[in-house]
């Protein structure tokens, strides 16, 4: 148990050079920035957290945000450009996306090419409602097209918290990676959220880490986080993993 006298350990002292694979800073395209200014201050945010790479990962949700490969592609342009004319050439930018697994997504995954994590690392995201009726089909065509799925956040599906974490193992024996949100670690969406993802990390089952960060608030957050050490000496081997793994 941690209590009030045990001490804490600001989470953004162990983010220096981190890749952020799991961000919404791309301009204009979804519910993160809203036109470049906003995507340069968030770049600006994160640098105070010692970070400015990132796989930029704008929605791809039929309904909501119809992205397209290249309008994607065109965003990150356009940022790059901006940060060059500025001078942060520092910042390195990928172009990725977080795909929500619809039937819109079946559809991309036999008709194009998905903009990947890295090589076949696709990450994708549920509705917080409920899972895909067809869940099993999609993580199939999706591996069957030779692409390994990533989930976003899956400490955020509700409709999966239980004693046993019965169903988290039933993805990761279907093999999904796990992407954990660094908001749940200091309780940004709730109690149950941050439980959940202390515990998938006491089992073994998170495999990276990322910021999902929307707005300015979001890095405020950040800052200001503290975890115990033993939190702390939880989450920093998947820190380590991440960069390890998205070098670019």
């Amino acid at each position: 148990m941690f209590n009030l006298f045990q001490k804490k350990y600001f989470l953004r002292d162990h983010l220096d050079n981190f890749i952020d694979i799991h961000n919404h800073i791309l301009p204009g395209i979804d519910d993160g920035a809203t036109d470049v200014e906003t995507s340069i201050e968030l770049v600006k945010g994160f640098q105070k957290l010692g970070i400015s790479q990132f796989i930029a990962t704008p929605h791809v949700m039929n309904d909501y945000y119809p992205n397209t490969r290249e309008r994607i592609i065109e965003a990150r342009e356009a940022l790059i450009t901006e940060l060059e004319l500025r001078g942060m050439k520092e910042t390195k930018i990928k172009a990725a996306a977080e795909y929500m697994m619809d039937q819109a997504f079946l559809e991309l995954v036999q008709e194009e090419e998905l903009l990947t994590l890295m090589e076949n690392m696709v990450l994708v995201e549920m509705s917080y409602f409920q899972p895909p009726i067809n869940l099993n089909e999609i993580l199939f065509k999706l591996q069957t097209a030779q692409y390994k799925p990533v989930l976003a956040h899956p400490e955020r599906y509700a409709f999966f918290h239980s004693k046993s974490l019965n169903k988290y193992a039933e993805l990761k024996d279907r093999g999904c990676l796990f992407q954990l949100n660094a908001l749940s670690l200091v309780g940004h969406y709730g109690k149950n959220m941050q439980e959940i993802a202390f515990r998938l990390l006491e089992e073994g089952m998170i495999d990276f880490l990322g910021t999902d960060t929307h707005q300015l608030r979001h890095l405020d957050k950040l800052s200001t986080a503290q975890l115990f050490k033993k939190q702390i000496e939880l989450v920093t081997p998947i820190i380590k993993r991440t960069k390890e793994t998205f070098v670019f």
